[in-house]
């Protein structure tokens, strides 16, 4: 699948602590209930004991987001935080348990969904900012991205001459036979669901199931794409100076099949979120489960009466990154950009200097498409999930599409956008991530405001003309090499880092059990 800036890079519009645990695992527990055609009695949800989610599933959102997906919920309901509960009240019967599957991705879920009827069994893995994968189902080895309509035809036999007999009667982006244990399930791609008067023709059809795309942008078959790196990038433009943000628009015309009109409106309204939320965390927010409470406010307070350090526009940078984590926390809407960790550096920092300069939410648009470019580069090369990349995946790419977008808002040139990313990028090389008492609050709150300040830094360097010296694209590359020799100790698992103070551990036990207390109906959330 090509990667989307809309997809996979900028969104999903959510809520939660984490992108990768809570928007992911609600995808996959939307495709799991399309599964079982919405009705089921028992879930059984179990996580390998050497990934990151036995230690984080609860209190980093997987279970608010998986059983909010099984519920049918989007990823920006408002019940979603009371998603499990009301999973149980509806009688279904859950189960989480810890195994030794040997799973090589630490984002993987394996369920299992039973019902007098039929049970059925998913595996698939989180990857980075709300995307994800299903690997397997029902035994089949399949690769489902949630980004087409799938009709799922379980056959006796007869797998070839059912598909022989669709090929002839409708257009598909993808047409599979799968095979497993003398079993046979066909696979149709497609922009809608084979209608039920063409399958009632073909014999051999056993069981039929639809599962719904649950991402943003559609793929269409031979999708094509004019780039995929930076340097292709570079290439294409062939020295044209192109702006950043209309190579932006050109990528995603192609990916989406949008008409630039479209790019930048769905970019406006991304933005108009972001400023709303912005509002809201400065007026106040509350929330029980955190570990920060409302603090913006008092920056508010005393950057307007002039008693801060003079920072210039880093100030209300601050303030707007600070704004947002704090929203996040209390399970407000926030945009994944590219992540639900690092959602405030970005978007935080387009929106303050773009204010700061008096430019509308078009150029604030066009600032996040220039951004997204970068984040594509990332997500094609790499990854953004914390799990995989440590804090460097989500702080790092935030700092680096930040610092683009910082020079497309001050109009400088196409090379000085590349290079800013690059600088960015360089100098976050390496950063961990070990969050306090299980929550995605502390340190990063301080590291969204460090990625925002170092985006700032490095486009201010870039328009002057400093040079990165290593390329983009290699900068991605070392980062993703780093990554492999990171232990899973500080990859987002609560097992090193600051994760393991005395403060983070006691901080854990109080939350805990103030939340056992909360619910009182003894189902282990605390």
């Amino acid at each position: 699948m090509k990667v989307s800036i809309f997809n996979d890079v900028i969104g999903p519009v959510m809520r939660g602590p984490s992108s990768s645990h809570c928007a992911a695992a609600l995808r996959i527990g939307r495709l799991a209930r399309d599964l079982m055609d919405g009705s089921f009695t028992d879930v059984l949800v179990e996580f390998d004991v050497n990934g990151s989610l036995p230690n984080t599933h609860d209190t980093q959102g997987s279970d608010m987001g998986l059983f909010g997906g099984l519920m049918g919920w989007d990823a920006a309901d408002e019940r979603l935080p009371g998603s499990p509960q009301a999973l149980r009240d509806t009688g279904v019967r859950i189960a989480i348990e810890t195994v030794d599957a040997g799973d090589p991705h630490p984002n993987t879920y394996r369920l299992t969904l039973h019902s007098p009827e039929e049970t059925h069994t998913l595996r698939a893995i989180s990857t980075g900012g709300g995307m994800m994968e299903v690997l397997d189902l029902d035994g089949f080895a399949v690769s489902m991205f949630g980004d087409c309509f799938e009709t799922l035809l379980w056959v006796k036999g007869q797998g070839s001459a059912v598909i022989a007999a669709l090929e002839n009667r409708i257009t598909a982006d993808a047409i599979l036979l799968h095979e497993a244990d003398g079993r046979q399930l066909v696979e149709v791609k497609a922009d809608r669901f084979v209608p039920d008067d063409i399958l009632a023709e073909i014999p051999g059809i056993v069981a039929i199931r639809r599962l719904h795309p649950v991402l943003p942008v559609m793929s269409r078959k031979d999708t094509s794409v004019p780039f995929g790196s930076c340097a292709e990038m570079l290439d294409y433009d062939a020295g044209r100076g192109t702006p950043l943000w209309k190579l932006a628009v050109q990528y995603e015309c192609a990916r989406g099949g949008l008409s630039e009109a479209e790019v930048v409106a769905k970019m406006v309204e991304i933005v108009r979120i972001v400023r709303r939320s912005i509002a809201e965390g400065i007026a106040g927010t509350e929330y029980d489960d955190r570990v920060l409470g409302h603090q913006c406010g008092r920056f508010d307070e005393l950057m307007k009466a002039g008693r801060l350090l003079d920072g210039g526009a880093l100030n209300r940078i601050i303030l707007y990154v600070t704004s947002l984590m704090e929203v996040k926390s209390s399970m407000g809407v926030i945009v994944a950009a590219p992540t639900a960790g690092a959602c405030a550096a970005l978007p935080g920092a387009v929106v303050a200097m773009a204010e700061s300069m008096g430019l509308d939410e078009e150029a604030m648009a066009r600032a996040m498409l220039a951004s997204g470019l970068i984040g594509v580069f990332i997500a094609t090369r790499w990854t953004f999930a914390a799990e995989v990349g440590g804090c460097q995946a989500e702080g790092g790419s935030a700092a680096s599409m930040g610092a683009a977008a910082l020079v497309t808002l001050a109009d400088g040139p196409l090379h000085q956008a590349v290079a800013a990313a690059s600088m960015a990028m360089q100098s976050m090389i390496g950063l961990i991530c070990d969050p306090v008492a299980n929550r995605v609050e502390v340190p990063c709150l301080g590291k969204n405001v460090m990625a925002a300040a170092n985006a700032l830094s490095c486009a201010n360097m870039a328009l002057a003309g400093y040079d990165p010296i290593i390329p983009l694209d290699e900068v991605i590359d070392t980062a993703k090499q780093v990554a492999t020799q990171m232990p899973r100790e500080v990859r987002c698992t609560n097992l090193g880092g600051l994760s393991i103070t005395p403060t983070a551990i006691a901080l854990e036990e109080k939350l805990a059990a103030k939340r056992a207390a909360a619910c009182g109906v003894g189902c282990g959330c605390g």
